[in-house]
Formats: structure tokens, C-alpha cells, sequence
């Protein structure tokens, strides 16, 4: 199951991408066919946790054979957005959690001990296929960085880890699009990390039952097509757990907010000389079991 945010003709709505068919289902419209309630957003959607998938599932059942309400991927009309277009607090990121990005950013020293974390403005969030600004004459050194991302499923604070797994809802991929000169300028990562549209997220959410182990994943960022990251989720510092665990120890997490879980070596500055973004790159962001999010850069 990978749960969409798109709108068509300008209709917003929650879809089920269905990848053999190669169309996208419009849940929003099939419910109302059937008279069912089915959540607005897809923030809605996840706050109702399994009865939301319930729902779809009903939806897909009824409409599986005819194929009504679904637009073909390639139609002009229709146009993605991130799963959750704004979500309700910053997006939290985890710095450093494969040991070759900590050792490309540095040193071997620079691997940590502990969780670290920084946020991104959620006003840098946008969809699959959505142009990432350039940000000219603000930035020189625009960087890509392709993640596992988690969403979270319900409220909880002070999670241990051996129950941390219960507050996921499920998994969408992240580009951390990073100015580099303005995170070493500012000596932190909020405002190097927050620029407009440098949080490409998506295409989809899938939920947890749909994915298996997200510690078994492989992860491939292209940009113009040749392979720049080539790692896999097996190799995270800290697992997603101990993420939950540290994250959540006096702060509360909530339906919806979403964790980042690094990136792995490969990113433009971490080669000598850097290899930066520029306007006209195209950057595909795959990770098993979930897709591709593409942007290119305007």
C-alpha cells in the first residue's frame, strides 16, 4: 500500500498508488461514490491509524477490477504533492547516522556517540516532481542528501525502545536538500537546511505493514543519472528505535511528525572537488520497497 497526496485539475486528494497498473487511485472521490467518510488529509488519515487503512483497503476492493477514479501516471493534469504538504511541526533529521557521510563530512572523529538532531522549517516541504529553487545569490554550495524517512503514528513521549516500533505509522523517502556555506557560516544546521523547497518529500507513505524491516532497505540517490549514494539502511549508526527512544525522552512526538534518518556517503561536498547542485540537475531518490522522488533544481 503507498498512500499519495496529489491534486487533479486542482481537486485536492488522498490516493493509493497501484504501480502495476501504473495509475493513481483517487480514495478521496471513490468515498464519496460509496457515501463512506474517509479522513481530508493525510494527516487526518494517519491520526485515525488502522481504521484508516480500513477504509482503503474497502475502497480498494470495491473499485480493484473497473479502475474508476484513477489517473494514469503520466496524465499533465496530475500533480504530486509531499504525503503531508505541511506538516504540523518542524521535520526532526538525524545528523551523521551512516559512519562514511560522518567520515566524508570530516573525520573518523566525527562519528558520535549520541543521537544528533536538527530540524528542517516545515515551509521547506514539497512534493515529488516539484523544482528545487536554486536559491542563487543565497547559496554556492546547494548539497543533496537521500533518507529513509519515519512517520509517526501516535502520541508518545519517554518511548523506550523495545516499544518504539508501536508509534510508527510508516515510511516516505526525504531529500535534505543542505546550502552548505550557510550551515558553516551560521556554525548550525536550521538555517542551511531550511531554505524554501529544500525538503522534497514523497511520492508516498507506506505503512508499516507494507514494508517489512525499514533496517533492510537499500538506498540509491542519482543526480543526471549516475549513481552518487549507494547505501542501505543496515548500516544506520543509530536503528530507528534508538532514534524514537532519544528523540522522545522529554519530548513529546505526536501523528505526523516525521523523523529523518540521515544519509549515507556520497553527497556533493564530501567529494573532492564538490560536486554541488546546480539549476537543471535532475535528483532520483530510491529506496527499496517505497519508490522514487525526483526533483530537479530551478
Amino acid at each position: 500500500m503507498k498512500l499519495v497526496t496529489a491534486r487533479y485539475q486542482n481537486d485536492l486528494f488522498l490516493g493509493k498508488l497501484i504501480e502495476e497498473q501504473n495509475v493513481v487511485f483517487n480514495l478521496s472521490m471513490a468515498a464519496k461514490e460509496k457515501n463512506m467518510e474517509l479522513p481530508a488529509t493525510m494527516l487526518e488519515g494517519i491520526q485515525l491509524g488502522a481504521a484508516f487503512l480500513d477504509k482503503i483497503n474497502q475502497l480498494s476492493d470495491t473499485f480493484h477490477e473497473n479502475l474508476l477514479f484513477t489517473y494514469g501516471l503520466d496524465d499533465p493534469d496530475l500533480q504530486w504533492l509531499a504525503p503531508i504538504p505541511r506538516p504540523a511541526k518542524n521535520i526532526f533529521c538525524v545528523g551523521k547516522n551512516y559512519k562514511d557521510h560522518a567520515i566524508e563530512m570530516g573525520s573518523e572523529a566525527d562519528i558520535p556517540e549520541h543521537v544528533m538532531m536538527f530540524s528542517k522549517a516545515p515551509t521547506s516541504v514539497i512534493g515529488h516532481g516539484a523544482g528545487i529553487p536554486r536559491h542563487k545569490g543565497i547559496t554556492e554550495e546547494l548539497d543533496y542528501e537521500g533518507e529513509l524517512a519515519v512517520v509517526i503514528g501516535k502520541i508518545g513521549i519517554g518511548i523506550p525502545a523495545e516499544e518504539a516500533m508501536d508509534y510508527v505509522f510508516g515510511y516516505t523517502i526525504i531529500n535534505d536538500v543542505t546550502a552548505r556555506d550557510l550551515q558553516k557560516r551560521h556554525k548550525q544546521f536550521l538555517i542551511g537546511k531550511s531554505l524554501d523547497g529544500s525538503c522534497p518529500m514523497g511520492p508516498c507513505i507506506v505503512p508499516k505493514e507494507y514494508l517489512g524491516d525499514p533496517h533492510e532497505l537499500k538506498l540509491i540517490t542519482k543526480v543526471n543519472g549516475e549513481v552518487r549514494q549507494d547505501g542501505h539502511t543496515k548500516d544506520f549508526i543509530f536503528t530507528i528505535p534508538e532514534i524514537i527512544k532519544a528523540l522522545s525522552a522529554g519530548t513529546t512526538l505526536e501523528p505526523g511528525d516525521i523523523i529523518a534518518t540521515g544519509t549515507p556517503a556520497g553527497v556533493g561536498k564530501g567529494f573532492k572537488p564538490p560536486r554541488l547542485l546546480n539549476s537543471g540537475d535532475q535528483v532520483e531518490i530510491t529506496v527499496e520497497g517505497i519508490g522514487t522522488l525526483s526533483n530537479e533544481v530551478i
